[in-house]
């Protein structure tokens, strides 16, 4: 569901008083100090919660604690009056069914549909994590383990519990997951593996939109590309990831000379725009296609993949049936 169409409630603006002591249990075990009174804090300008920090009015077990200071279980914080105005205009978080591909106690994978931010910002109220929270109301802590592109469909690992968040984000870090993707690309590619080792480098947009580009002074990234066949003029590729940048694949592809079809980033617009007018396909062609690792609990082997979406499939189809008629 688009944001156009959410419903809105109109409140008045209040002020409202923070005052509270929160024990730490084992869903914010290791958190830092600032990022928790983020969350906590909602609406509170963080210059305002680092400025109480520093002045100790925010204690933890009654002695003030600096910003970067990791929570313990059974800890105390000490949160004093703090004054925030409601926003005028309150957005309904619509209830969304998720298609998941596995849960257990510790975490949960889902199948992202294309189209849905994985969180609000950027100019959207919400997102898959905020609109879980509102299906899983009795899971007190979801927190995101790793992000897809707006664009991009397929695996998302979502955590139930700090530890398992915790435990997880060291699997990725080490990488020791296997994460591999589907991409269709204009042109032939040639060889039947090939590594990609280019640094990539963060730049804002004026409009403040986020953009990579390959650069000797960005961070390391690598990407092996598999072809897995020829379509027409285009070929569909299974690439896997051995480090997590942002957007690796479409940059790694699109720098090579191989933009991703629908990519409105860092592909052919005109090209594309013809390519959706042929065929009747709308989104970027990128889908995360298999996670594999170990489990963080039992050790157990984690094998999970998502089909093509069915707008993929039909695209292959009919790909295959303009080269034969060709």
């Amino acid at each position: 569901m688009s944001l156009s169409n959410c419903s809105k409630e109109t409140l008045l603006t209040i002020a409202i008083s923070i005052v509270k002591n929160i024990n730490i249990n084992e869903d914010n075990e290791g958190q830092r100090l600032d990022n928790f009174l983020f969350k906590v804090c909602k609406g509170v300008p963080k210059s305002h919660i680092y400025k109480m920090i520093r002045t100790g009015k925010i204690k933890i077990n009654n002695k003030k604690a600096n910003s970067n200071y990791k929570l313990l279980i059974k800890d105390l914080v000490f949160l004093p009056d703090i004054r925030v105005s409601e926003s005028k205009e309150k957005i309904i978080i619509p209830r969304k069914d998720f298609s998941v591909v596995y849960e257990d106690d510790g975490f949960i994978v889902l199948d992202k549909p294309c189209g849905l931010a994985v969180h609000g910002g950027s100019g959207l109220s919400f997102g898959l994590i905020e609109q879980l929270r509102i299906s899983f109301k009795q899971n007190s802590f979801l927190e995101l383990v790793h992000r897809l592109d707006k664009d991009t469909s397929g695996l998302l690992i979502v955590a139930k519990k700090r530890g398992v968040l915790l435990d997880l984000h060291k699997i990725f870090r080490e990488g020791r997951c296997y994460k591999s993707y589907i991409a269709l690309v204009k042109g032939k590619w040639l060889n039947k593996r090939q590594h990609i080792k280019l640094p990539l480098k963060k730049y804002i947009t004026k409009s403040g939109e986020r953009r990579v580009f390959v650069d000797d002074s960005g961070q390391s990234a690598h990407s092996v590309v598999n072809l897995i066949g020829y379509y027409n003029e285009y070929s569909l590729l299974k690439v896997e990831i051995r480090s997590g940048r942002t957007h690796q694949i479409r940059v790694h592809l699109s720098h090579s000379g191989f933009p991703i079809v629908g990519d409105s980033k860092y592909g052919n617009y005109e090209e594309d725009v013809c390519f959706f007018s042929q065929f009747n396909f709308k989104r970027m062609f990128l889908h995360a296609y298999n996670l594999k690792f170990n489990h963080p609990s039992s050790n157990e082997f984690i094998d999970l993949v998502s089909d093509l979406p069915n707008d993929c499939k039909i695209l292959l189809n009919s790909l295959e049936d303009l080269g034969r008629n060709s």
